[in-house]
């Protein structure tokens, strides 16, 4: 299937690693000119090597986005490159520690929700006019399965993972007549190089390990990153364009809600 994005000039925050990662090499197979962001300046050049290897152009930008200024530079310095981008893929994340509601701090929840939501509101506003003047684009949201139901530790994480779901239905309904789509997709226990899940399996005794697996995995394994970068790249699509404001679960059986 021929995704129609060759081209098309992408950006993916978190984009050296695991999830955001494997969305970068996904996009840049289909011939997306790609953009990534990262804190860590040693992956970010090792991953935007295995980029340029796949597409045209493809860049790295030491960037941490939780930063209030920090996406209005990236953006700036993206379409200077680049030019405007037409696939925004809002990838930054984690739980950052935090633990249950009265155990977390308003700052704790204000860093988990810098780092998850206001992060990716700010790029979305930054982008998506350029977009509907455009009459084209694609936002596409990691979030997780636990903005949709109870799980995890952290409160401040189910938090943002909620409200950045609620935020893309929201934009979806708002800028579809323009052409311009926004999906959220939501990733279970997803395990790779320097993840909490590989955190947890190296720092838990096997029983524990083997414990969580049986009770929450139907698979009886773990996720991996290459099926969210597939999804991701497909709602990025031109074969997508009946799909916004959705929010696809891609978690193995994992979670438990319905819809």
């Amino acid at each position: 299937m021929d995704l129609g994005i060759k081209g098309k000039v992408a950006l993916v925050t978190g984009g050296s690693r695991g999830l955001g990662r494997a969305c970068a090499l996904a996009l840049a197979q289909e011939g997306a000119n790609v953009a990534i962001c990262a804190r860590g300046e040693e992956r970010l050049g090792q991953t935007t090597k295995e980029l340029q290897k796949l597409t045209t152009k493809a860049k790295g930008y030491t960037s941490d986005v939780s930063s209030p200024e920090a996406p209005a530079k990236l953006v700036e310095q993206v379409e200077h490159d680049f030019g405007q981008v037409d696939i925004l893929v809002n990838n930054v994340g984690g739980s950052l520690g935090t633990r249950d509601l009265l155990a977390s701090s308003e700052e704790d929840f204000a860093k988990v929700m810098d780092a998850n939501l206001w992060s990716a509101l700010r790029l979305m506003k930054l982008v998506v006019p350029k977009m509907q003047a455009r009459k084209w684009g694609r936002v596409i949201n990691v979030a997780s399965i636990y903005g949709r139901e109870h799980g995890g530790p952290s409160a401040p994480y189910m938090t943002a993972k909620a409200s950045m779901i609620a935020a893309t239905k929201h934009l979806a309904l708002s800028v579809t007549k323009d052409g311009v789509t926004a999906n959220s997709v939501a990733p279970g226990s997803i395990i790779f190089p320097g993840g909490g899940w590989e955190r947890f399996v190296q720092n838990s005794p096997k029983a524990v390990v083997d414990e969580f697996i049986a009770r929450n995995l139907p698979m009886g394994k773990f996720g991996w990153p290459e099926p969210i970068g597939a999804t991701v790249a497909f709602l990025a699509s031109k074969q997508a364009d009946l799909i916004t404001g959705v929010c696809i679960n891609v978690d193995g059986g994992q979670s438990h809600n319905l819809y």
